[in-house]
């Protein structure tokens, strides 16, 4: 089983925070479009013999596409792999896209999961994001897309900003829950360096990202999420039994996934490349018929450090026969030292040979990851 994830690299604006690869320039939306769909058939065999158990719209505002633009891309799918019939399909939606029409468009199109970016219902917070849409019209999105029968879906969140206190950050949670929505992907807010915000950091406009009030708002949200019946199964992401993301899942579990577009990630266990960065470079690439992708071989070494980083974000957590099976006696020893220091600590239990992060080591899950790394 696989997963398809699809990069559209185009949205209205730019949010101050955001550092994926995107344009603002709508004009060479079609051409790129043509090219996905081509790329699609280019790289038919990288998922040969498996079958598409998910397909995921992200970007950049997947929501921005007309039907029409979207279909050319469903249909190069369905013509060049095997799709599952119970497939989990995903757009990625902004809060101001979604009418009744659009709606009722992407239902028709087999869409039956919604990842809609609302980020905060605080409108001077979003305002300041450069978001362009309102509270108001996140509430009404996910109540029209409930209205007509789609009931999987996600919405974002973003913790930390200087416009929040602990009160709002409650209120910002207490609205996805009165809103019945059964999955919630948060993110701590970060200054990347080359985005607006990273930008007026460096000038001393914006202020740095208190961790503190970071960590206290993720100790908030986890409490508040389990109290609501949400089940922490990543770090970051939070769902009732039933509505997990199938495809980010995949992901964290190691699955194959093919990624197509500008900047898409592909990764099929023993290697992972990723597309050129460039709207403009990748669509004469693929009208040329070439694949403008660079690619990294994985070593041994490498699949066991991805295989501790990601299972440990997830209520999973890893496996220590998988270790000692895919890896090997050594590096199965150097995790059992490594990781007795976190057992102590009451930041890791070991259950039946599974070692998952308590809550009180999600705190720390990148630094946890980084010291059970095995170097070879």
């Amino acid at each position: 089983m696989a997963g398809i994830y699809l990069h559209i690299p185009f949205c209205r604006q730019a949010c101050n925070y955001c550092d994926f690869h995107f344009s603002t320039q709508l004009k060479n939306v079609q051409p790129l479009i043509n090219a996905i769909a081509k790329e699609l058939e280019l790289n038919k065999d990288y998922l040969i013999n498996q079958n598409i158990e998910t397909i995921y719209f992200g970007g950049g505002t997947p929501s921005l596409l007309i039907a029409a633009q979207l279909e050319v891309i469903i249909n190069s799918i369905y013509k060049n792999y095997n799709v599952n019939s119970n497939i989990e399909f995903t757009l990625e939606a902004n809060p101001e896209d979604l009418d009744l029409i659009k709606l009722n468009e992407l239902k028709s199109l087999g869409i039956n999961r919604l990842s809609i970016g609302i980020q905060s219902f605080i409108d001077e917070e979003l305002k300041w994001m450069k978001r362009s849409h309102i509270a108001a019209q996140s509430k009404n999105a996910v109540r029209l897309a409930q209205s007509i029968g789609i009931e999987n879906i996600s919405v974002d969140l973003i913790y930390g900003s200087k416009f929040q206190k602990i009160e709002s950050w409650k209120k910002n949670i207490h609205e996805i829950i009165s809103l019945g929505v059964p999955h919630v992907s948060a993110y701590n807010l970060t200054i990347e360096e080359k985005t607006v915000l990273g930008k007026l950091y460096e000038k001393g406009i914006e202020p740095e990202i208190k961790d503190d009030f970071s960590k206290l708002c993720f100790d908030v949200l986890m409490e508040e999420m389990e109290n609501a019946g949400f089940v922490h199964y990543e770090i970051s992401n939070f769902g009732k039994e039933g509505f997990f993301s199938q495809h980010n899942s995949n992901y964290w579990k190691g699955k194959h996934y093919l990624g197509v577009g500008p900047s898409a990630h592909s990764f099929n266990g023993y290697s992972r490349q990723w597309n050129i960065k460039n709207n403009a470079e990748y669509t004469r690439c693929i009208d040329n018929n070439n694949l403008p992708f660079t690619k990294e071989e994985l070593s041994l070494t490498d699949q066991y450090n991805e295989y501790i980083m990601t299972g440990l974000r997830t209520n999973w957590g890893v496996d220590l026969n998988e270790i000692s099976k895919r890896y090997g006696k050594i590096v199965e020893q150097h995790f059992l030292s490594e990781i007795a220091v976190y057992l102590n600590k009451n930041y890791c239990e070991n259950q039946q040979d599974n070692f998952r992060l308590t809550k009180k080591g999600k705190q720390f899950a990148d630094k946890i990851a980084s010291d059970l790394f095995y170097v070879g």
